[in-house]
């Protein structure tokens, strides 16, 4: 059954009928880059070096040792537990959100420096917001059963909203 959000908080059946309201899950964590940002999601089942594991200009995993190999990280919402690599991460971070095939927002179970200065470099030269956010542990499977997150990251602390899988 496809799930509908009629703004109230609540995913309900398509066109409004059939089975119990479900109501979105909402979360907090620590503000690495703030920004607001939604999207389905893509959780990461290993940490990812941008710089030779993402083709900037198409947003794909092109790491071939990655399990995510060929997935694309464009306009999702990327929970990956940390980064990997190289600090020419940062500026293959940074390309890939100039072109508009990086990640809405990023999740992550620890800081990464790197990822960190990627999304802040692409909002101070580019415009291009992408909140980055450090997760609870203990909220990471609830976040990466959801089938899309909105992201609020503020000084104060993030908010994020999970609307729940389709069943």
């Amino acid at each position: 059954m496809a799930m509908v959000d009629d703004g109230s908080g609540l995913s309900r059946g398509a066109r409004g009928q059939g089975g119990a309201a479900v109501r979105d899950r909402e979360f907090t964590a620590l503000t690495l880059v703030p920004g607001a940002a939604s999207g389905p999601i893509l959780a990461l089942d290993e940490p990812l070096s941008f710089w030779g594991g993402l083709d900037p200009q198409l947003g794909a995993i092109i790491d071939r040792r990655h399990p995510q190999l060929g997935l694309n990280v464009a306009g999702r919402m990327l929970m990956m537990p940390a980064g990997r690599g190289s600090s020419g991460g940062s500026a293959i971070l940074a390309e890939a959100l100039r072109l508009g095939k990086g990640p809405a927002g990023i999740l992550m179970l620890e800081r990464d420096a790197i990822v960190v200065v990627g999304a802040m470099v692409a909002a101070e030269l580019y415009g291009c917001g992408c909140p980055v956010a450090l997760a609870r542990e203990h909220d990471w499977p609830a976040l990466a059963a959801a089938s899309r997150l909105v992201i609020e990251a503020g000084p104060r602390g993030t908010t994020i909203s999970a609307a729940p899988g389709d069943p």
